[in-house]
């Protein structure tokens, strides 16, 4: 499939305006303290067979590392693809050819997108500033984020609050959102967004997810059977150091922040740091690597928050994670390549759920288990969840299959939620409708 190059300078720009515009670009990145993508590139490859998957999985091993996968090697239906910064351009592309690999190149230079997205920010940050009101199609900081969930809390107290459930390596709070009409210890429904925080199209989906749940509430009557009987948790910042990060100096940043002594590179790739498979196959012991799965079960504070809070409640029914990119919808495993006990049961509803979102605006998403639809993954938040006995585990992989990867565009933002929100409700009635 030949990607559409993403974010090119465009034909119109001579080579003196090319140059000011990077000497523009590393200015203003060094003014912010932000890390420069100038000349980065996000190439996609077919891999025809597992020796050509082998050859790109030779890539992450690389000392110091040349690339970061988006979409790592997983089997050859899948595309790769991969970031590849300016310096490490040509040899990569070498390696590529020299192997048979055939590439082509989505993404032409990520700084565009980047500058194209602070602007559309500042922008957005301006209007909302002037209207005292807060934009839905738009991405925000973590400050914003946490100031906005206040801002739900003080005009819905009828049916939000906000729980603290702990705090992040540094010592961010880590917040919910709970929906109840009332009753304690009812069944539930879990949703998280952002635990990679790279990934801010979760983010986003999860502030319009909560608003939703607010306006709907006594107006739609699912929603409304849904609440009168059960709760609904959101956390919406799974990652607060790494999202924070994002903002103040790599936008990239996937893993949280934890800087442990004798251990050279920063973070723990969160989703892969649950007890269910840890350590297993798709994660990853270098702490240098973004699959990076920390030193035990359940290390990181982040993941030892939910842990304890889901666990301390007892009466989770379904658990949705919500993730970017590739547009699948998910059940376990994602550790093991055998079925689970209700395999047709998760199968036939993740049909339904894909099936309610294309009815939104005809976008297409694959479903199945995480290790056949993906790729084999262990330590990761749904298959703890199911072995936790939660039933209903999804994990969503939002827009787009790769034109932006994770720099989607905000215009994205509220068709993206509005699909979401149809598959997600399926599940919920679902949920509501199968007790155990």
């Amino acid at each position: 499939m030949q990607g559409a190059p993403g974010g090119g300078m465009g034909p119109g720009l001579s080579s003196v305006d090319r140059r000011m515009l990077l000497v523009c670009s590393f200015i203003l990145a060094a003014a912010l303290g932000q890390m420069n993508f100038t000349g980065h590139q996000v190439l996609r490859i077919l891999a025809k067979n597992e020796k050509q998957l082998s050859l790109l999985r030779d890539l992450e091993g690389l000392k110091p590392q040349k690339v970061d996968f988006w979409r790592g090697p997983a089997r050859p239906s899948l595309p790769v693809d991969m970031r590849v910064p300016f310096s490490e351009l040509k040899d990569v592309k070498s390696y590529l050819e020299a192997h048979g690999l055939a590439y082509s190149i989505m993404i032409k230079d990520i700084q565009v997108l980047l500058d194209q997205e602070r602007e559309a920010m500042a922008k957005s940050r301006r209007l909302e500033r002037s209207t005292s009101s807060f934009s839905y199609s738009s991405y925000h900081t973590l400050e914003e984020i946490y100031s906005w969930m206040d801002n739900l809390v003080t005009e819905h107290s009828d049916i939000v609050s906000k729980i603290q459930i702990g705090h992040s390596f540094e010592n961010r709070s880590i917040l919910v959102l709970k929906f109840s009409t009332g009753g304690s210890q009812r069944p539930a429904i879990w949703m998280d967004t952002g635990i990679h925080s790279r990934e801010w199209i979760t983010h986003a989906t999860g502030i319009w997810t909560a608003k939703k749940i607010v306006n709907e509430y006594g107006k739609d009557r699912i929603l409304t059977n849904i609440l009168k009987s059960m709760d609904i948790f959101v956390e919406i910042v799974s990652n607060p150091d790494g999202f924070a990060f994002t903002h103040s100096m790599n936008r990239l940043w996937r893993k949280n922040k934890c800087n442990r002594p004798g251990v050279f590179c920063i973070g723990v790739d969160l989703n892969r740091n649950w007890r269910s498979g840890f350590g297993g196959n798709g994660s990853n012991d270098n702490p240098c690597s973004e699959t990076y799965r920390g030193p035990y079960p359940h290390s990181e504070p982040e993941v030892a928050a939910v842990v304890d809070f889901i666990t301390a409640h007892g009466n989770i029914k379904a658990l949705i994670s919500i993730h970017s990119y590739s547009q699948m919808l998910m059940y376990p495993y994602g550790h093991l390549l055998e079925p689970v006990s209700n395999q047709e049961e998760l199968y036939n509803l993740a049909k339904d759920a894909v099936q309610a979102l294309y009815e939104v605006h005809g976008i297409k998403y694959s479903y199945g288990s995480i290790s056949t639809t993906l790729y084999v993954a262990s330590g990761i938040t749904v298959d703890w969840a199911y072995d936790s006995g939660i039933k209903y585990a999804f994990s969503f992989e939002l827009r787009d299959t790769g034109r932006y990867g994770f720099l989607l565009p905000a215009t994205e933002i509220i068709p993206t939620a509005q699909e979401m929100w149809m598959a997600v409700q399926t599940i919920m009635k679902h949920t509501l409708n199968h007790p155990y």
